[in-house]
């Protein structure tokens, strides 16, 4: 099962790593570099909102430099927009600033949950499509809005394990489960609400495509060991669901039936 012939499509690209990962709230640009190299990263998401707000300063800039290094792709994203226009206008600017049809759209419709706003999104979704964009949309699991950003002519979903930065791991593992088998040859990357390495295992073993995260990892005490936990997690998860996961069952099954044969107990004489 050799990862040379287990890539990973995404527009344009074919992708060893199902690893995607953010650059917000590292320490320092350093780290932020050595968490790159340790993830083996192939996309790499930007915040352009929170960039422009707040300066570069050199961050993004060495953060595109690292990922370069590896042959990493940029992946702009549209976090902290309210509303479809001010989402529209954010990936109009992200496409002159970095040449990239890709972006990853995100329209917030609640601030307590930060749960995306179906409709601002699709009306989004619809506009970039037309205007030639790579539409990454950042979703729930709820299957109709799933179809419909798709019938819009965006060419993968990014449905969310949790609310961002919850860490919480996978809420609905039933809907998620339930999406995955009904879009079976849609590309589908859990996005937000990853904590540990063990929900992104979880979610490649429920036969997702990939993980993209950014707390799990900045905000860890050792964000470049913690970069490399998830790496491998990743690749753990993949590895399992190809390998065809047991069935699970309401009761005990023995390992080593013994029905039927016979067998001694205790010592022979």
């Amino acid at each position: 099962m050799s990862t040379h012939t287990d890539l990973f499509q995404l527009p344009g690209a074919a992708l060893s790593s199902r690893f995607l990962l953010g650059s917000a709230g590292y320490p320092d640009p350093q780290t932020l570099a050595r968490a790159i190299a340790a993830s083996g990263t192939q996309v790499l998401t930007v915040g352009l909102k929170r960039t422009l707000q707040a300066g570069d300063n050199g961050f993004v800039a060495g953060a595109l430099q690292a990922a370069q290094a590896q042959g990493a792709r940029l992946l702009p994203n549209t976090a902290g927009c309210r509303s479809a226009r001010e989402a529209i206008n954010l990936a109009q600017m992200a496409r002159e600033l970095y040449g990239t049809r890709w972006i990853k759209l995100e329209v917030i419709g609640d601030e307590h949950t930060l749960q995306p706003d179906p409709f601002e999104l699709l009306c989004a979704a619809q506009t970039l499509v037309r205007e030639g964009f790579e539409v990454f949309p950042y979703c729930t699991e709820d299957l109709v809005l799933c179809r419909r950003l798709l019938d819009a002519g965006c060419p993968l979903l990014m449905p969310w394990g949790a609310p961002i930065g919850s860490g919480q791991g996978l809420n609905n593992i039933a809907g998620l489960r339930s999406l995955r088998q009904r879009l079976p040859d849609t590309t589908l990357i859990i996005d937000a609400g990853i904590g540990a390495p063990s929900h992104a295992a979880q979610a490649l073993e429920l036969g997702f495509d990939a993980v993209l995260l950014n707390s799990a990892v900045s905000q860890a005490r050792d964000p470049v060991a913690m970069a490399g936990a998830f790496k491998s997690a990743i690749k753990a998860g993949r590895a399992a669901y190809r390998a065809g996961l047991m069935a699970t069952q309401d009761f005990a099954v023995p390992s080593t039936p013994v029905s039927g044969h016979a067998f001694l107990l205790g010592s022979a004489p």
